[in-house]
């Protein structure tokens, strides 16, 4: 059996360090710039479309929205009122509970910090009632919301 072998590449390529006076090479890389920055300038003007095209989309989508909530609003004014006035009850009811789990959290901070069973039990306790506390809140407040003239406009 005879093995051929194949001459290997050269670990190292000789690269012509000397100056010279060729102009041409320096061109290449001048083009080679404004070429890139030509490339740069087209992808950052189709980046500006889409977020343009993004920016419309959002807008409309929150001018359907408010649209929408203003009929709504129409349609059920007494509701809307008493949605006004449970979303203010709610926020005080909010405030206190706040007022305790702060009041809670400064007495037990150092407790909480040492062990994680405490720190566990106090978010158990009071994570899911804030969050849907605030949720409620957020709901009501936007049913009753009086709507923003400048934000309803017909274009």
């Amino acid at each position: 059996m005879t093995i051929t072998r194949r001459p290997a590449p050269p670990l190292f390529s000789q690269l012509d360090v000397s100056s010279s006076t060729h102009s041409q090479p320096a061109l290449s890389a001048r083009e080679e710039q404004v070429e890139l920055l030509r490339e740069m300038l087209a992808a950052q003007d189709r980046t500006n479309e889409l977020l343009e095209e993004l920016a419309n989309t959002v807008a409309a989508t929150h001018k359907q929205r408010a649209n929408e909530l203003n009929q709504w609003r129409s349609a059920h004014p007494a509701l809307a009122s008493a949605c006004r006035e449970a979303a203010e009850s709610l926020t005080r009811v909010q405030i206190d509970f706040l007022d305790r789990m702060t009041e809670e959290i400064n007495d037990t901070s150092d407790d909480m910090a040492d062990g994680e069973f405490l720190l566990n039990e106090f978010i158990d306790r009071y994570g899911p009632r804030l969050a849907h506390l605030n949720g409620v809140i957020q709901v009501l407040a936007q049913l009753s919301s009086v709507p923003n003239p400048a934000n309803t406009q017909h274009g």
